[in-house]
């Protein structure tokens, strides 16, 4: 048994694979043809395979150089980034809330969703409920991954199974209480430490303007997670602001392929500029740790605040909350109840 690198005792989601789930006489008839799939970006499991990661990451489409070393400096710092143990434990954790089988796919790393999709279709599976890690529905996400599941190595597009794919879910009650649940304590505890009320900055990963543009409604979902999430927490609208992080590296400039801002640089001058000296952030765009988290706000905000003369907390990420779990949980539920089976 590999010791797991998040300290969880007897058992390692990301290396042993561990499942609870076993099927049983007494599952139900609905459970034993239907099946869950959560999916998720993937991550490398060390530096070593960045360069594998990124060609998955950008569909073979080659990098600048610096563009791969960077990334895997990022990936250096960090020593691990466990998505993959997280998504793992939340698969399971959902698994054994529901009494049912739940997969898990990620579009750029092992376990591949292709392989999933395999081992679903190979236990014979007549419906999938298809849950995508990322609440906010954008192109660049949602959008692939429901592409990726429709699309096996050979290209066929016709499922052994029937698709219930969720397209959103950012707005989902108990999806909002778990963010709440982390902000206020966090916030509290922070502001005692730096003898000031301090401002809370929202973030949610940025994508290209010409996404949005396009029509796609992830900017103002990622902005009305933060409103619930504020609300839920009693927070009122003076009290917060929001701004999207870990813009593109696309090894030109920035100006001929613009990211939706503003940046958290740009917010954390801004408020500084009103005589804040110090701010918390809770990225509402994540659901664990990984890279953009524990690189790009646990190390480089930091280093930016400190330059600013500045301090910079953050709300612990969602990671293994059992509310989170019920959030999904809610969710299957009500798409097996639609089902009508």
């Amino acid at each position: 048994m590999t010791i797991c690198p998040l300290g969880l005792v007897g058992q390692c989601y990301c290396a042993n694979r561990v499942s609870s789930f076993a099927a049983s006489e007494q599952s139900s008839k609905l459970s034993a043809k239907t099946a869950v799939l959560l999916l998720a970006h993937g991550s490398p499991e060390n530096p070593g395979q960045v360069p594998e990661f990124l060609s998955y990451v950008t569909g073979g489409r080659p990098l600048p150089p610096a563009v791969v070393e960077e990334i895997r400096r990022r990936y250096s710092l960090i020593g691990f980034s466990p998505l993959p143990c997280w998504t793992l434990l939340q698969a399971d954790r959902l698994s054994q809330s529901l009494q049912m089988p739940v997969f898990v796919g990620m579009r750029n790393w092992k376990p591949f969703i292709a392989d999933a999709v395999k081992a679903i279709a190979n236990q014979r599976y007549e419906r999938v409920i298809a849950i995508c890690l990322a609440p906010q529905n954008s192109r660049t996400s949602v959008g692939l991954y429901r592409s990726a599941v429709s699309s096996d190595a050979s290209g066929d597009r016709t499922l052994p199974f029937k698709l219930d794919f969720v397209e959103e879910w950012h707005d989902q009650p108990l999806l909002v209480k778990a963010f709440a649940e982390r902000l206020r304590p966090g916030w509290e505890k922070a502001s005692a430490e730096s003898g000031a009320k301090l401002p809370i900055i929202f973030t949610a990963h940025s994508v290209p303007e010409r996404t949005i543009t396009e029509g796609d409604p992830y900017q103002r979902q990622s902005k009305e997670t933060a409103q619930l999430v504020a609300k839920e927490a009693s927070f009122a609208a003076e009290d917060w602001t929001f701004a999207f992080q870990s813009q593109g590296m696309s090894g030109g400039p920035m100006s001929l392929n613009p990211w939706i801002g503003p940046t958290v640089e740009e917010t954390i001058k801004n408020l500084k500029a009103k005589g804040h000296r110090g701010v918390f952030l809770h990225p509402i765009g994540f659901l664990c740790d990984h890279v953009e988290v524990l690189y790009d706000i646990d190390i480089a905000f930091q280093q930016f605040a400190e330059k600013e003369d500045m301090r910079l907390w953050r709300a612990e990420s969602l990671n293994g909350s059992k509310t989170l779990t019920a959030a999904l949980a809610q969710i299957v539920s009500s798409r097996v109840r639609a089902l009508g089976v």
